[in-house]
């Protein structure tokens, strides 16, 4: 995939999925205000509610107060003319005159408001009023001062009845004067006002805990729930007790502590799923993403394999088609001497090339668990002046040296004496391969505790913090810069990895750019 294109695809991926993020975020933010809002609305009907109740239910106590006390006065009322009217028209057709009157008559059961409150005797009683609307028809056109003298009309229509308007409102005229001189605590309990709270706010869905006050003036009152707090972002008012100048007192405020608390509550389910669905894309754009840079790294991790191994093969294969070109030649085939070097070189070049090949199936069997790895008992020493054996000749080639420096005394360990002794050969390989002069390498062996302790010190060229975390990785080999003459394919030390896992040991690595590398392995020692 081209760098550049692969680029592209990772921002505009990246920039979906912040931009899922942030819908999702904007789309949690306008819910949450709309679920403010609509709370505010509810809670507004809510107060409103209460307000028309608690003035409805104290005008019911009040009236039912005043039946009370008007029925045990136990005499009539006395009845006086309020207001009369009327009019009369004529008929020339019929020659007949209707006349038409209406009279309010005021009942006074002479109740003074001492009844209600010894401090109201300045205010007027209550009375009752009633109409008495009457039709009288006269014919042989009698005129006005005839109808005055005649009580006896051709025609008489009489209605009696309440006038309810106007005793509706004298009595509620009445009543609020009253009930403004009373104080706030004997016009509405808490329990009464918890109750219609609790009542109103249930039939809204407002199911969340609630404080309520009443406030005269701005100050606070008696009549509050325990555990009142203003919080100007949480509560609500709204005037109760109006008066007949239309002025109020009274303020009932509302709070609720845990209002974001319930808010929130109500768009959870389709919250915590938005998060669930968001956590997926995120992890399988991650996980893509990933196995994206992965592919791409395997992908020229195995392109410089193939170009080390085609090159690791390149060389022996000329050499060997150089040296059997050399033994056609009739001047050397009968030299056996030359013949028998060449031959020699042959047969090293196919060994070279076995062992890359030996190196990549091993590797393979590994990873499949199917390389069988018996294991017996060995001295640790011996094993370690093996391995310096199969590079000495490499070492003395270089103009190096290996010096041992054998302080364990318990060497006996459980291995595979060949496969360790690759894994020791491996890394003795690789300090020869990184030292740009003469290799020096040094060979430690100490016990401690339960195990043995190796340790292979080089001064080569040492190595960075980030090559020391993937060296052991298959196919990984760090850019030597300057230093051309390193071959490999990436192998060798996920070999040594695979097989000191098999052996139950650990590996670590100590190294400093330009000041060589030190490889310790810990093999556990046999009781």
């Amino acid at each position: 995939m081209n760098k550049l294109f692969f680029r592209i695809l990772v921002v505009l991926m990246s920039l979906s999925l912040i931009g899922i993020i942030l819908v999702q975020v904007y789309w949690f933010d306008k819910s949450f205000e709309n679920n403010e809002e609509q709370f505010k609305f509810h809670v507004k009907q809510v107060l409103g509610n209460v307000a028309n109740k608690l003035q409805k239910y104290e005008a019911y106590t009040f009236y039912e107060k005043y039946n009370h006390v008007k029925d045990s006065i136990g005499k009539a009322p006395e009845k006086s003319d309020f207001l009369e009217f009327g009019y009369f028209q004529r008929d020339s057709r019929t020659n007949e005159t209707i006349v038409y009157s209406n009279s309010i008559i005021s009942e006074d059961y002479g109740i003074s408001p001492s009844f209600f409150d010894k401090k109201l005797d300045s205010l007027k009683g209550i009375k009752n009023f009633s109409a008495n609307r009457k039709t009288e028809v006269y014919s042989d056109g009698v005129d006005n001062s005839s109808i005055k003298q005649n009580s006896s009309p051709d025609v008489k229509i009489e209605k009696t009845g309440s006038l309810d308007l106007l005793n509706n409102y004298q009595f509620e005229m009445f009543f609020r004067d009253i009930a403004a001189m009373r104080p706030i605590q004997e016009r509405i309990s808490n329990e009464m006002l918890q109750k219609m709270l609790s009542e109103e706010l249930k039939e809204y869905g407002v199911k969340t805990p609630f404080e309520f006050n009443v406030y005269s003036n701005g100050l606070a009152t008696k009549v509050k729930s325990e555990n009142f707090k203003y919080d100007k972002a949480s509560t609500y008012s709204i005037p109760i007790f109006i008066d007949n100048d239309g002025n109020n007192k009274y303020q009932l405020l509302i709070t609720f502590p845990q209002k974001k608390k319930f808010l929130f509550s109500e768009l959870i389910a389709i919250c915590v799923l938005s998060i669930i669905f968001t956590l997926i894309i995120i992890i399988a754009y991650s996980s893509a993403l990933s196995q994206l840079i992965k592919q791409r790294q395997i992908s020229e991790i195995k392109t410089d394999f193939i170009n080390n191994m085609t090159h690791e093969f390149k060389t022996p294969i000329a050499t060997i088609n150089l040296a059997l070109d050399a033994i056609k030649n009739p001047k050397v085939i009968e030299d056996k001497e030359k013949v028998h070097r060449y031959l020699q070189m042959i047969r090293d070049e196919n060994k070279r090339m076995h062992a890359q090949v030996e190196n990549v199936l091993r590797i393979s069997k590994l990873e499949k668990k199917e390389l069988d790895i018996s294991k017996d008992s060995n001295d640790i020493h011996g094993i370690i002046e093996d391995a310096i054996e199969h590079v000495n000749l490499i070492i003395e080639d270089r103009e190096g040296k290996i010096t041992t420096h054998f302080d364990a005394t318990r060497t006996t360990v459980l291995l595979n004496d060949v496969h360790f002794t690759n894994v020791i050969v491996n890394i003795l390989d690789n300090a020869i391969k990184y030292s740009p002069l003469a290799p020096i390498i040094d060979v430690y062996t100490e016990n401690v505790k339960e195990f043995v302790i190796i340790k292979i010190k080089d001064q080569g060229a040492g190595m960075s913090k980030v090559a020391q975390k993937r060296i052991f990785e298959k196919f990984y080999r760090e850019h030597t810069g300057d230093l051309h003459n390193v071959k490999g394919h990436g192998l060798g030390l996920a070999y040594v990895k695979r097989i000191l896992d098999d052996h139950n040991c650990q590996i670590f690595v100590e190294s400093e750019k330009g000041k060589g590398s030190t490889f310790i392995i810990k093999v556990p020692l046999i009781n």
